[in-house]
């Protein structure tokens, strides 16, 4: 089962980045991402809002933009975007389990 929420530690292992990166895109991207705080003032985030940072991590890491335009790029065309973070999960899928089977052999 899915957890509710993750913590930044949590999501910043996810996605493979440090947390004070994780915090600073929560802040500059605060039209997608809404991180709720626990009663210790924590922020915790929903697989919806790590699927938005993923989708910056693409634009940003990725495709070298800048962070405007990846914020004007989630604002015009989020589908599309969604799509490709996909996409790629999947081909990153395929390719470890390929590196078993080689291993395997």
């Amino acid at each position: 089962m899915e957890r509710l929420y993750y913590s930044i530690g949590e999501t910043a292992e996810i996605l493979g980045e440090s947390i004070s990166l994780v915090r600073f895109w929560s802040d500059t991207f605060s039209k997608f991402v809404k991180p709720h705080r626990n009663a210790k003032g924590n922020r915790m985030y929903t697989a919806a809002d790590i699927e938005v940072l993923k989708q910056v991590h693409l634009l940003v890491k990725s495709g070298g933009m800048t962070l405007q335009g990846a914020a004007a790029r989630l604002d015009a065309d989020r589908k599309t975007v969604e799509d490709r973070v996909k996409a790629i999960n999947c081909l990153k899928d395929i390719r470890s389990q390929l590196l078993e089977i080689r291993n395997a052999l």
